[in-house]
């Protein structure tokens, strides 16, 4: 599965890729939201984890861009230390069909991944 990681937090992006292809996975990373978007151009991804607070474009906005310009269902998780329900509302009807709130087990977000991996039909 290719996965793309949209994480402005330096240190937990290379976390995030590393535990996702320790789990076999091809990783993408970005980041920020603009340089997300400017590889959803360049290649085809399977599941994007992105954060919400992020430069230049944030993972809302991601989010919106993904589902508005790109018309794509591509499965989202999103993370954020944003725990407030309005944010996690605003994601999920902007198009997010996960959401976890940092600080989480690694294995909590290879769990979720799993989950989307097995549903992944090509």
């Amino acid at each position: 599965m290719t996965i793309l990681i949209a994480e402005d937090e330096e240190l937990m992006l290379k976390t995030l890729a590393y535990r996702m292809e320790k789990m076999g996975h091809e990783v993408h990373t970005a980041p920020d939201g603009q340089k997300a978007i400017e590889l959803l151009e360049q290649i085809q991804v399977d599941l994007l984890i992105t954060d919400i607070m992020m430069p230049f474009v944030t993972g809302l906005e991601l989010i919106s861009h993904i589902r508005i310009n790109q018309q794509s269902n591509i499965p989202i998780i999103v993370l954020s230390v944003v725990g407030m329900e309005n944010v996690v509302m605003e994601a999920f009807n902007l198009g997010a069909d996960d959401f976890i709130t940092k600080p989480f087990s690694p294995g909590e977000l290879s769990c979720r991944v799993k989950r989307f991996s097995t549903k992944l039909v090509r």
